[in-house]
């Protein structure tokens, strides 16, 4: 079993203190290089520092989005390079075509071509041959010489070729101009001055037909004439990037420069865009004057800022939330949660976006995790601790914090109560609404425009929609990984329709009904002691599961007279009764419960004494001849309010339910004996737990079981009532 039952195994200090510096050093790392963090700087507001004035001069660094656009610009502005190369195809149809002349002299009288020796050609000449030569014949039939197709072939192609060929075909759109390298130098050219490479061909083509040859001459001629036109012009993917990449190293990456001595921003200016670019690049460029000694010294600075603010909540979880502090699997989710919500955080920060994206840093989505995993008090802490770490990233901006603390502490109440899983996406209206209150308050304060404050609303919209979303899924998803049991989880356990609740009111009825007003019991006094009402009240439903196993084996589901341990020994019935706790852990496991459920199998009934079969062997056996070992449960005992809380249920509402003739005097004292005797035993010696709250809990099970099992009247004739009077009223 997991869960209380193993929770020495995670008491490991080494192992917290382990995942408390990575998780600082992670979010370290995250945080603006190089900058010496000293002001939160947002454009609009009021400078209320002393005037800054420049210790050394300095560049101004250009806005992120104008660099950018001048880049682009820098970029679009060169054109594609192409390479002037020397004109092939004429010179290789003049030289092919000599040769060939010859060749086909020599074998036009062959009229068996499979007689024809090919040796002296490649394959690919031996195709132009037989092109050739039916090209020949063709023409002598015409009075025509192979020399004066060759003669126009040559004019044709030599007129496009000096037009110049480029290397693209015409569906390729590139720039109205482009450039000519000659050496080192470009010459910028119309692209309308030369033709495309597909447009050459089908110039030579057109030129060929004026020809006037007939049909399968023309034919061969253009299969001919297609192998000899060639781009001269040839498009330079390496040198027209490397061309790109000078022309965007040449934009500058400053607007200006600061003097020594001269005033940055004065006190009580408004921080306007120039001002601000100001400030940000006597920031960057004292960081990058402080020297390697300066920047480990921030990075001490930075560790030492979060260190603290993780100790705190470290802290707060030690004194005032053990079971989560000593919880190594809890302490890795919350540090898995702020991981990733500071990442979040970083990459928005390194986007160069004109918008404020830094609304879509989803803070509330974490605060309602925390809250549901947990409680409203810790999911409050971490929020609070959430939105510094946040804000520090993004140079302390104080803008950023509030907002986010304020649309975050709303969401956090929204879900204290959670009563189903739906409910979180009621949230998206009250984040929206903390916001909108809060970009209102800053709008204002800082004179931003109504399209400003809508652009953010917009941003913050989108946050509002999408946290509940994202809450919804990493719920799931954490309480799958890391074996959590949430509120809400234990809302679907206590569905009357789940199948073991359902066998066990079909199989055992009276242990179902001994498991609701225990859980009646339960709920109501955890919450008068402040422990978890629906975790206690859950675990009582589920106590005794493995009662369904054998369910005539207890006495509540023995509707007759006959009970089965009169004709068992005592030890045999021990074993049956004590083995309902194993059977019950076995089904539960095999339904994936909870392990906090299934502590409340074994720990209600602690290492208590089966008692009435333990005095009927005492009478069989004598007391020195039976060991008492034997007829314990074997634990363990409870280790928390709420597995003790039902155990003290247990045994009440079973002793009360034996009294014959219930009065006040008798279930008080039956529920002041039952509970001082598990006292006694030390049942309750594991659990973290008062005298103060076994009082309030006593007090809580008096009101509810004297209401349950108070003495009520006898009606008239209930005597008569009572008997079977079947046979009589047949007559």
């Amino acid at each position: 079993m997991e869960g209380y039952l193993n929770i020495d195994t995670k008491k490991g200090i080494k192992r917290k203190i382990l995942i408390g510096l990575i998780t600082v050093v992670l979010i370290v790392i995250m945080f603006p290089k190089g900058e010496s963090i000293e002001h939160e700087v947002t454009e609009g507001i009021i400078w209320i520092h002393d005037d800054l004035i420049a210790p050394f001069s300095f560049p101004i660094i250009k806005d992120k989005g104008v660099y950018l656009t001048e880049v682009k610009a820098a970029e679009e502005s060169v054109y594609p390079v192409f390479v002037r190369e020397e004109s092939k195809g004429v010179d290789s149809l003049q030289s092919y075509a000599s040769y060939m002349i010859q060749v086909m002299d020599d074998n036009l009288n062959n009229d068996d071509e499979n007689t024809i020796n090919p040796t002296f050609l490649s394959s690919k000449s031996f195709e132009k041959f037989l092109t050739i030569r039916k090209m020949q014949r063709n023409m002598l039939s015409r009075g025509a010489g192979l020399k004066d197709i060759f003669s126009s072939l040559v004019s044709v192609i030599d007129n496009v070729e000096k037009t110049g060929i480029l290397s693209i075909d015409s569906d390729n759109k590139i720039k109205d101009s482009i450039a000519i390298r000659q050496g080192n130098i470009d010459r910028i050219e119309p692209i309308s001055d030369f033709i495309p490479f597909d447009q050459a061909r089908r110039d030579v083509r057109n030129g060929i037909r004026n020809f006037n040859y007939n049909a399968e001459t023309e034919n061969a001629v253009l299969e001919f004439a297609m192998r000899f036109v060639f781009p001269n012009l040839t498009y330079d993917t390496l040198l027209t990037n490397i061309e790109i990449e000078q022309a965007k190293n040449s934009v500058s990456k400053y607007s200006g420069i600061v003097n020594e001595n001269e005033r940055i921003i004065a006190k009580h200016d408004r921080i306007t865009k120039q001002a601000k670019l100001k400030i940000e690049s006597y920031k960057e460029a004292k960081g990058n004057t402080i020297g390697r000694g300066g920047m480990l010294l921030q990075a001490l600075g930075k560790f030492i800022h979060i260190g603290f603010l993780i100790g705190i909540l470290s802290l707060y979880l030690y004194y005032f939330r053990k079971k989560i502090f000593y919880d190594n699997t809890k302490i890795v989710l919350i540090a898995i949660v702020f991981i990733f919500v500071a990442f979040v955080t970083f990459l928005l920060s390194q986007l160069s976006v004109k918008a404020p994206i830094h609304f879509l840093i989803f803070v509330p989505a974490a605060a309602m995790i925390f809250t549901i995993v947990f409680d409203s008090r810790v999911g409050f802490y971490t929020t609070v601790i959430l939105c510094l770490i946040t804000g520090a990233l993004r140079g302390n901006d104080y803008t950023f914090m509030t907002m986010n603390f304020i649309a975050s502490g709303i969401a956090v109440y929204t879900v204290r109560d959670i009563k189903n899983r739906t409910q979180i996406f009621r949230s998206f209206t009250y984040i929206l609404i903390g916001y909108f209150a809060s970009i209102l308050a800053f709008g204002l304060e800082r004179f931003a425009s109504v399209e400003t404050m809508l652009i953010e609303s917009a941003f913050a919209g989108s946050n509002a929609l999408i946290s509940p979303v994202l809450t919804y899924g990493l719920l799931i998803f954490f309480e799958r990984l890391f074996k959590i049991t949430t509120d809400l989880t234990l809302m679907e356990l206590s569905n009357f329709d789940r199948p073991m609740l359902r066998d066990l009111a079909r199989k055992a009825p009276g242990t179902f009904n001994h498991s609701l007003i225990m859980g009646n019991l339960a709920e109501a006094a955890a919450e008068k002691i402040g422990a978890n009402p629906l975790l206690a009240r859950v675990g009582s439903y589920y106590h005794d599961i493995g009662k369904t196993i054998t369910p005539l084996g207890f006495v509540e589901n023995q509707m007759g007279n006959q009970n089965i341990h009169e004709d068992l020994k005592p030890e045999e019935s021990v074993k049956m009764i004590i083995r309902h706790v194993k059977e019950g852990i076995d089904l539960a496991v095999e339904e994936k419960l909870p392990a906090e459920i299934v502590d409340f199998i074994p720990m209600h009934h602690g290492t208590t004494t089966i008692t009435f079969f333990y005095e009927k062997a005492k009478e069989l056996y004598g007391e020195g001849n039976i060991n008492a070992d034997d007829f314990r449960y074997p634990g363990p005992k409870p280790n928390t309010r709420e597995t003790a809380i039902v155990m003290l249920a247990d045994g009440c509402e079973s002793a009360v339910r034996s009294i014959t003739e219930p009065d006040q005097q008798k279930v008080e004292n039956m529920i002041n004996n039952i509970i001082n005797g598990r006292i006694k035993e030390g049942q309750l010696d594991d659990a973290p737990i008062t005298f103060r709250d076994i009082t309030v809990i006593r007090n809580s099970f008096k009101t509810i079981l004297l209401g349950q099992y108070h003495k009520r009247i006898k009606y008239p004739k209930q005597e008569e009532m009572e008997k079977d009077n079947s046979a009589e009223n047949a007559k």
